[in-house]
């Protein structure tokens, strides 16, 4: 047990329910002054209830905060920061046509630092960016600056606000590997300047890279506090879910065989006269899983979408199994499924499920006039309900209710709803965006059992994921999209996240290595 004077955060007791729900119980977590603490668990398990309560969105029922030893009242995020607190949420709160300036200091008008003026709140900024090497341009767009570059705003929000104790929730779900690494060096600047760092991630080689200590929650209970020098992901792991589990894809080489999936030329230019998808030429084959990585926003979901029918290419050819299919505006998503391509979409709220529908409905949806589901306009209700309990507990989806609906699934449960659908219809293609975006670090081991899975049935495979280790894992080739185009394509046995973030970032190193052709100047 931490003497009280070392500590700069002391939760006791922490309880908080949501109607039947207990998110937290009971729960003690002992956070050092100037260390970063990460916390891992399930979704579900409680980990942003926590620090929603630590930053004032939620009162707890029961239990005690304690701040750099004083007993401290957190009823809102005002309160929170006066005690020192700051958070940089996963999904930025940023005004984008503002400037970087005006961003840090919205919101902060009436404080003290705002009294006297811009220049004082510019020299503030300068001088937050030098101690702690947060380098960004103050007069510059947020629109107009990389994901990075947004992020550090947020962080220096917090330390313009007087933050001494920092929470971060995913911070990296959205960053390149050179990124990442730049916000791990900014870290530790902030660490050794005595800042205290509270990191939530689901990314254990990050934990083990960059905390000092790490708690675990499981179902709502913190069930291990660990120095991180004296664990492991694998003991992690099985912390987190109560069980043993594979963290490494186990999977044999594949025996890829003809093509079923093949485009040439696509383009897709937007209403705004932005071309965002740029002369794509890419094939998938039966039996083999294709990579596409790439930072969120560079073409590779809108790519998804025009290969499943839900949005009309400009120009372009696409071939299914041999057959040429108009996807400039002859065919829809319902004649595409048709074909035997199956689709998980990267945003499952706006188009893999419909949140007022119950767990069952959700379960037929694109598939509801297929025979085995319905007799004309009526459903074989009994039957799809039966189907959907075997899948709730085949892909472990909790609760156990497929009257429930959908709305109320945690964003992890509602994720395994959709893709237990989509691997349930038998695809001969299957087209996958984001397969473990907020999912259990258990219910990971089994969608990528099931995807390797399909793979060797013969289906084609074209996953899209943010995340290098997922593609590194699962896929048998690699290309990366950048700015709307393919900025290179590798056999992923013989690359690695290092090669894959410069060409996330548009550039081909083994291209710029290349040795010039005789006569060249």
């Amino acid at each position: 047990m931490a003497d009280q004077t070392d500590l700069a955060i002391e939760l006791k007791n922490i309880s908080k329910s949501f109607g039947a729900v207990q998110a937290n119980k009971n729960i003690h977590l002992q956070v050092k002054k100037g260390t970063i603490h990460g916390i891992v668990g399930e979704n579900g398990a409680g980990k942003s209830t926590l620090m929603s309560i630590l930053y004032g969105f939620y009162k707890a029922d029961e239990g005690e905060i304690f701040v750099n030893g004083k007993l401290t009242q957190i009823h809102n995020s005002k309160e929170a920061i006066a005690a020192g607190i700051g958070m940089v949420h996963q999904h930025f709160m940023l005004v984008e046509n503002f400037s970087l300036l005006e961003n840090v200091i919205l919101g902060a008008e009436g404080g003290q630092m705002l009294a006297k003026g811009e220049a004082h709140a510019r020299e503030e900024l300068q001088r937050l960016q030098k101690d702690y090497g947060l380098t960004v341009d103050p007069d510059a767009l947020v629109e107009d600056v990389s994901v990075g570059q947004q992020q550090r705003v947020e962080i220096l929000k917090a330390l313009y606000r007087g933050a001494e104790i920092l929470i971060l929730d995913e911070p990296t779900g959205v960053l390149t590997p050179s990124e990442v690494e730049q916000l791990f060096k900014i870290l530790h600047q902030l660490k050794n300047q005595g800042t205290t760092i509270i990191l939530i991630t689901h990314k254990l080689r990050e934990i083990m890279q960059i905390t000092d200590n790490v708690s675990v929650m499981r179902q709502g209970e913190i069930v291990a506090d660990r120095e991180t020098k004296n664990t492991s992901p694998q003991e992690l792991a099985e912390l987190m879910v109560g069980r043993s589990v594979l963290l490494k894809v186990d999977k044999q080489p594949a025996q890829p065989k003809e093509n079923l999936l093949e485009i040439k030329g696509l383009e897709y230019i937007d209403d705004d006269g932005v071309k965002r998808i740029k002369n794509i030429d890419l094939h998938v084959r039966s039996g083999e899983i294709l990579g596409i990585a790439g930072v969120s926003g560079n073409g590779q979901s809108l790519l998804l979408e025009i290969i499943a029918g839900i949005t009309k290419a400009t120009k372009g050819e696409m071939y299914i199994k041999g057959k040429k299919v108009d996807i400039l505006g002859g065919v829809d998503a319902a004649d595409i499924r048709a074909l035997g391509v199956a689709h998980v979409p990267e945003d499952r709220h706006e188009m893999g499920l419909v949140l007022d529908f119950e767990e069952w409905e959700n379960s037929i949806l694109g598939h509801q006039n297929e025979p085995h589901h319905s007799i004309g306009q009526i459903f074989k209700q009994g039957v799809i309900r039966e189907d959907a309990r075997k899948m709730m507990d085949e892909f472990d989806i909790r609760p156990r209710n497929e009257r429930l609906k959908s709305s109320k699934f945690s964003g992890g449960n509602q994720q395994k709803i959709v893709i237990a659908r989509e691997i349930n219809s038998n695809p001969d293609i299957l087209l996958v965006g984001q397969p473990t975006r907020g999912v259990d670090i258990g219910a990971i081991e089994y969608i990528h059992k099931q995807i390797i899975a399909m793979r060797d049935a013969g289906a084609a495979v074209l996953l899209v994921s943010v995340e290098l280790d997922e593609i590194l894992s699962l896929s048998d080739r690699t290309i990366v999209m950048f700015d709307g185009f393919i900025s290179g394509e590798r056999v992923t046995s013989e690359t690695n996240d290092a090669d894959l973030g410069l060409l996330m970032a548009g550039i081909d190193d083994q291209q710029t290595k290349q040795p010039q052709t005789e006569g060249a100047n």
